[in-house]
């Protein structure tokens, strides 16, 4: 009997250590046992930690006419152009999902962040839709921060931008976390949604502060999402991105911001842990009329964006995305025979609603 109980002893501590070991194992850091559920930060088996996002890089959208393009950006916002490549070959097929391809890319950097241009010669692909409405979820924008709201407007007056929104808004005080930010929706010649915003002193990096320039840099790209919850699964959990800040924001300076009657929005931020440009996310609270991206939507489309992630290990992001039931746009994780853009090896996915993220390996 006493054998007995001393081998049940036994067996329970052996069990125990192994579930902890287990457990430990598959916990996200700084997690407690009841988040085990979420994608595994540990490979079993091994003390070496999966790669998680290093930083947000480039902002791409594609263009119809890039010449216009890179004039707009570099005349009305002050981007610099920092590289001009022309480029086709089944490794780009593969990549961008589109055969065929021949595409003209052009890199814009403006303060420290990076917009990427790309005008597809061949296939061309889609315009934006002319009823699109700042809650439709294929809505994306950059942030771009501006140190004087009303000369940054008046420029895009003098310019004659196609507005978004009525007019720059200041958001209300009693908002504790957006309160005495001024933003402003406009167009670019492709109808893409782009936003100058001025922090007041108290919020943002305070890189924003500065008044030597018009056009400081961008802050973060913005995007619309049906969930939350789902998307924080996508970029949390999986891409290990942190959430930065969160607020509700509603009422008329909303409203007229998006253009979008009763307005009421959840946003969440979130940050990789080396820097770059945050990813934001708009999910309408009301109206919940929003549509969904197209389900054969293409790279070659003008409605398509897509935000550069730089990881240590493309294939790990592969398989982890995959177990997630992660949508792809490339054919999988795609090694280029050159380094036109600055990486190796990368594949295109889709978040929950059809964003797509740009996973590159240096």
């Amino acid at each position: 009997m006493k054998r007995t109980k001393v081998t049940l002893l036994g067996l329970l501590l052996a069990l125990s250590v192994i579930v902890q070991t287990t457990t430990a194992q598959y916990l996200p850091m700084g997690a407690r046992v009841l988040n085990s559920a979420r994608v595994p930060l540990l490979n079993a088996g091994s003390d070496k930690l999966l790669p998680l996002v290093e930083q947000v890089g480039a902002i791409g959208m594609t263009v119809s006419d890039i010449d216009a393009s890179v004039d707009f950006y570099s005349k009305v916002l002050s981007f610099e152009k920092v590289s001009d490549v022309e480029v086709t070959g089944e490794d780009y097929e593969r990549l961008q999902g589109v055969f065929g391809l021949r595409m003209r890319v052009v890199r814009m950097k403006l303060g420290d962040e990076l917009i990427e241009l790309t005008e597809y010669l061949t296939p061309k692909g889609r315009p934006v839709p002319i009823d699109s409405r700042s809650n439709d979820r294929w809505f994306q924008h950059i942030a771009i921060i501006t140190s004087d709201m009303d000369k940054a407007y008046a420029l895009l007056r003098k310019h004659k931008v196609e507005h978004a929104s009525t007019g720059p808004q200041r958001l209300p005080d009693w908002n504790k976390n957006a309160g005495g930010i001024e933003a402003f929706y406009f167009r670019d010649p492709d109808k893409h949604w782009l936003e100058i915003l001025q922090f007041p002193p108290d919020k943002g990096d305070q890189k924003w502060q500065r008044k030597d320039k018009l056009f400081l840099g961008i802050d973060h790209t913005a995007m619309v999402v049906a969930d939350t919850e789902a998307s924080l699964k996508f970029y949390r959990d999986a891409l290990g991105l942190r959430i930065a800040g969160t607020s509700e924001n509603y009422g008329t300076e909303q409203e007229h911001l998006n253009n979008v009657f009763g307005a009421r929005l959840r946003i969440t931020s979130l940050r990789a842990g080396s820097g770059g440009p945050g990813i934001e996310f708009l999910e309408y609270l009301a109206p919940r009329d929003s549509r969904p991206i197209p389900a054969d939507a293409r790279a070659s489309d003008l409605f398509h964006w897509q935000t550069t992630l730089i990881v240590n290990t493309a294939d790990s992001f592969a398989k982890r995305l995959l177990a997630e039931n992660s949508r792809f746009v490339s054919s999988g994780v795609v090694t280029l025979s050159d380094k036109n853009f600055g990486f190796s090896k990368g594949l295109l996915a889709r978040d929950p609603d059809g964003h797509v993220m740009a996973l590159v390996e240096k």
